[in-house]
């Protein structure tokens, strides 16, 4: 397997695992009750199964995983909780924001992929980032519905998620 596909799918397994953590937090502050809840608990669930899709790949591929998991682990639970402390509102935004980063940065695979000579073709990579992005701006739509856009400052609380969610994912394809 080429590094460039080891790197793909270890950022791609970090981004979900911190999806996972971002949601705990949201979570751990709205609690089972709210109105949102469910919607979270929805979206965590389907980040959960992505994390779990990319481990599986990341075994039986022999490709590590990053060396910053254990921050995205305080940082992503960090960023949940912050957001959603805020209200219903920042919580979506971030996920509004998030996910649009997350569909530009799986387009830019699937286009790294589809360009790819027949020889090194991955039809089982491309398979899971095309059902992921399509799962993922889903939860963008859901977020924009649930008013993202409303969320205190939101252009600058959305700005700033987004600036994290690419250096974010530039770090974990390095380290």
């Amino acid at each position: 397997m080429t590094s460039d596909r080891s790197q793909m799918i270890r950022v791609d397994q970090a981004g979900e695992y911190g999806a996972t953590r971002i949601y705990a937090g949201q979570m751990a502050v709205l609690g089972t009750d709210h109105a949102i809840s469910g919607t979270v608990a929805h979206m965590a669930a389907q980040e959960e199964r992505h994390r779990r899709l990319f481990d599986k790949l990341m075994a039986e591929r022999g490709v590590r995983p990053t060396l910053l998991q254990p921050f995205w682990d305080v940082a992503g639970f960090a960023l949940g909780a912050a957001t959603a402390l805020i209200g219903p509102k920042a919580a979506m935004a971030c996920t509004a924001a998030i996910e649009t980063e997350i569909d530009a940065h799986y387009a830019e695979q699937l286009r790294e992929l589809d360009a790819a000579p027949p020889s090194e073709a991955d039809p089982e990579l491309r398979k899971m980032i095309a059902e992921f992005q399509a799962e993922e701006v889903e939860h963008r739509a859901t977020a924009l519905a649930a008013g993202a856009e409303q969320a205190p400052a939101y252009p600058l609380l959305a700005g700033a998620i987004r600036l994290g969610c690419r250096f974010a994912i530039a770090m974990s394809k390095r380290i």
